[in-house]
């Protein structure tokens, strides 16, 4: 992977935090941190779990060379002191969270910081921006696999989004079922599917439909997947099939009313003897226009601008928060937030979800200070992911996709069917707060 130092992706004011804590001394003192959400979108049932495999890559990135260090003295950002406790700077704490892929929801611990204050501090803008950006990104891409029911669901919206957040992007919607993407990058760093053929621009540089069409074939094989709108969309199935002939892979619908044309796109087909011949479909689905698309001979859904905006959820609103922390005698001491419509719970949390013996989900227990007792079916949801400042193996890299995408498919199955509804709901499980 190339290799950026990830330090100062984060607020001035962490790094003037950093500043006042070791001038007072509380700099050092061993505190807890935790990520969550107070609440899911509107509307919906359950959130994604994404990003957690690229807050460890950062992590490992998050050093201050003399070009940073330079920045923030030529600034005045922080003084010489600070200069000097971020010089050698390395996370030696531990990090817990919910393996990425799992489902969550409100008040969820999603991940949980162990270290120094000074250490836990200048990680919060960095955490924050990666998990809020692909945990949406996921949540939405869950819900219109879900949409698809078995259908593969193509990532296409790099061009609809900044160049780092549509890579990001690609990869969370892959984690939540997408079966593969459009961005090269995004298979480069992760191994994901990459998938493309030709743009209406492709057709429109040659003299013709047909001559673009045999173009195409002659480089890409039979079996590739035309574009058929550009112009009439009868004529252009037509054309693809006399082209291809019954080898041909598939057409793409972009553009109209695509339940209607997609119908009788697929008798034309038919009719032409390319019974094999798939119809891809794309022009700005969501969730909603999948669903909608349920009933007709749709193979294949590519989608854009709503996958990579969140489908109207761009962020996930999660908090980092200080729960518990140390105090002059050594013994931790929870502390909580209490402002209104803002308040948080202190004390470190521990979370289980209940499954019954039908192997559904019926609640998340969040113990506030131990861990809930768990029965048989049940599961632990906190996994070590960085221990003594070392991150663990499995998360990170294409082996940390591969693995949050089974985390993912193993969650989903032990919801209740009512989840994958798309009309508004409640949370499909509650979150139950434990105190001793």
């Amino acid at each position: 992977m190339r290799q950026q130092p990830t330090s100062l992706f984060t607020d001035h004011y962490e790094l003037t935090m950093l500043q006042a804590s070791l001038r007072s001394g509380a700099a050092h003192r061993r505190s807890v941190f935790e990520a969550f959400s107070r609440r899911l979108p509107e509307g919906r049932r359950y959130g994604v779990v994404a990003g957690t495999g690229r807050v460890l890559e950062a992590l490992e990135r998050f050093r201050f060379s003399t070009e940073e260090l330079d920045f923030l003295s030529d600034n005045a950002v922080v003084d010489d002191p600070t200069l000097e406790f971020l010089r050698d700077f390395r996370f030696s704490g531990s990090i817990h969270g919910y393996a990425e892929g799992e489902l969550y929801f409100p008040h969820s611990p999603l991940l949980t910081v162990e270290s120094t204050f000074a250490e836990a501090c200048i990680l919060e803008t960095l955490i924050l921006s990666i998990l809020n950006h692909d945990s949406a990104i996921a949540s939405a891409a869950s819900r219109m696999v879900a949409a698809a029911h078995g259908r593969p669901c193509v990532e296409m919206g790099s061009r609809r989004t900044q160049e780092e957040s549509a890579v990001a992007a690609a990869r969370a919607a892959v984690i939540a079922g997408f079966s593969s993407t459009s961005n090269l990058e995004a298979g480069f760093r992760y191994g994901l599917p990459t998938v493309g053929t030709a743009a209406h621009s492709f057709t429109l540089l040659h003299d013709s439909e047909r001559a673009a069409f045999e173009a195409q074939v002659a480089s890409l094989g039979r079996d590739t997947t035309l574009l058929v709108d550009t112009y009439d969309v009868e004529e252009g199935v037509r054309t693809a099939v006399e082209v291809a002939g019954p080898e041909l892979g598939a057409v793409r619908l972009d553009s109209g009313d695509l339940v209607d044309q997609a119908r009788w796109v697929r008798v034309l087909l038919d009719d032409l003897g390319n019974h094999n011949t798939r119809i891809m479909v794309t022009s700005d689905l969501d969730e909603y226009a999948i669903a909608a698309l349920q009933s007709a001979p749709v193979d294949a859904y590519g989608v854009g601008t709503s996958l990579v905006t969140g489908s109207g959820a761009p962020t996930a609103s999660m908090v980092y928060k200080l729960v518990s922390r140390q105090d002059d005698s050594g013994e931790f001491v929870d502390v909580a937030k209490a402002a209104k419509n803002k308040a948080s719970v202190g004390g470190r949390k521990q979370a289980v979800r209940r499954i019954n013996e039908r192997g559904r989900a019926t609640a998340e227990l969040v113990g506030v200070g131990f861990r809930p007792e768990a029965d048989s079916n049940d599961r632990q949801l906190l996994v070590p992911l960085v221990l003594d400042g070392e991150v663990q193996p499995g998360f990170t890299g294409a082996e940390g996709v591969r693995r949050a995408a089974e985390r993912h498919r193993a969650s989903i199955q032990e919801l209740p069917g009512v989840a994958r509804k798309l009309q508004k709901g409640e949370p499909v499980i509650q979150t139950e707060l434990i105190t001793r």
